[in-house]
Formats: structure tokens, sequence, C-alpha cells
């Protein structure tokens, strides 16, 4: 469903306000909350100092998934300030459109014959169950197909910014992977080197001290920390041994 795209305001050219709400879940009080925002729009459009002429009109456009009257059967509502005796309109002031799309049972085969707003409802609840090309195929009428192709390079924008975001994500992985390699070839590198370095001490300290020198594949068998501690007591020996 291609609702979520639409929940927005907008105005057009001559300044009049669109306001299209989308409604998930019918409630108590729904009533009450659409005329509430209707109101809020068109008294919101004026600050302090401001002339009432500057008021243009409002368009409140609710999509409604679901079913807001029960006794009606008709999808389409509209709602405007009229004087119920006379029959007049207090036009491009407020007016407030529901559409209950669970009333809406439109199939493919009728778009042919449908009217425009069909077509556009058909367009809201169904767009995404078909390909691009097959899409402006069964509904060309201008705007509907502007829609389209809007959507369609929404889809396609997020599904490079998709791509994107994977092959960064790939990037990185692999430079952390070759700085972790690194990093620990460096160490093994040092480890390595200081092995080597105290297996050669430790072979001059028993000379100096007149030891039996150990082999180094002896030495090799223990760990850099047991030659550090080896290193430290030959050390210590020959500090402390008495010269003869």
């Amino acid at each position: 469903m291609c609702l979520e795209l639409l929940t927005e305001s907008s105005k057009n050219c001559t300044g009049a306000i669109y306001d299209i709400e989308v409604q998930l879940a019918i409630f108590e009080g729904l009533v009450q909350r659409i005329v509430y925002y209707g109101c809020e729009l068109y008294a919101g459009q004026l600050t302090r100092g401001d002339d009432y002429e500057n008021l243009h009109p409002v368009y409140s456009i609710w999509l409604l998934n679901g079913i807001l009257w029960s006794v009606a059967s008709q999808v389409h509502h509209t709602f405007r300030l009229a004087d119920e005796e006379s029959g007049r309109i207090l036009r491009e002031t407020l007016e407030i459109h529901t559409l209950e799309l669970g009333r809406y049972n439109l199939t493919e085969a009728e778009l042919r014959s449908a009217s425009t707003l069909d077509c556009w409802l058909y367009w809201l609840l169904h767009a995404h169950e078909y390909e691009p090309a097959a899409l402006l195929k069964l509904l060309p009428q201008p705007a509907i197909r502007q829609a389209t192709e809007t959507l369609a390079r929404i889809a396609e924008i997020t599904e490079d910014k998709a791509m994107y975001d994977a092959r960064e994500k790939a990037i990185r992985d692999r430079k952390w992977e070759l700085k972790a390699s690194f990093s620990e070839g460096e160490t093994k590198g040092e480890i390595k080197g200081e092995t080597k370095v105290r297996i050669e001490m430790i072979q001059s300290l028993q000379g100096l001290l007149r030891m039996p020198v150990s082999e180094e594949q002896e030495l090799r068998t223990l760990t850099l920390e047991q030659l550090r501690a080896l290193t430290s007591s030959l050390q210590e020996q020959l500090r402390n041994r008495t010269p003869s």
C-alpha cells in the first residue's frame, strides 16, 4: 500500500492548502479529530495583525483504512460549510473529504470504465503489486503516470542507497580485517623478534655465569613470559656474583 507516501500538506499555485492524512485505525472521536485538524489548518494561516482576506481555502483529505460510517455505502464523502435550508455553501473556506478504503473493491478489469478517483484509489491500494511498466500501462492517466514514475524513482533510489550502504559496509569491514591482520602480524612479529633476542641474551648470560648453555630449540619451547623471567633471573645472578 502506498498510503505512507501521502501524509503531507502542500499548497497549489493559488495558495489553497491540500492536507492529506492517512488514518490506519478507526476509533471513537475520529470525526471530531478530523474536523479539529481541518479547522486548525484554516485558522493557523493567520498570525497577529494579518487580515482575514489572506486566508486560503483548506482541503483536508482523509484516507481511512477501514469504515467510518457503517450505515453508508459510498466510499467518498465530501463535507462543506453549508446552510441546510438554502443549500448555500461557504466556498473556498474549509472542505473535508473522507475516503473509506475498507469499502473499496474495484477490480483491475473494471478500471477501463472507472472514474479518476477510483483509479487513484486502486493505485493507492495496489501499486506495490505491479512492476512500474505494467502499472503505467494499466493506469496511463497523466497525473497517475507521474505518481507511478515518482514511486519508481523513490524505489530505485532506495535500492541504490541500500546497495551503496552494503558496498560501503563491505569496504569498511575489509579495511578493518586488513588492519586487524596487520596489527596481529605486527604483534606476532614483535613477539618473534623479542623471543630471538631473549634467547640470545639467555645464552650469553649463561656463558658469562659459566653455566651450561641451553640449546636454542630448547629455549623456544618456553613462552615469552618465561623467557623474560629467565633473563631477569640470570641478570640478577650476574649482578650478585662475587668477583673471583
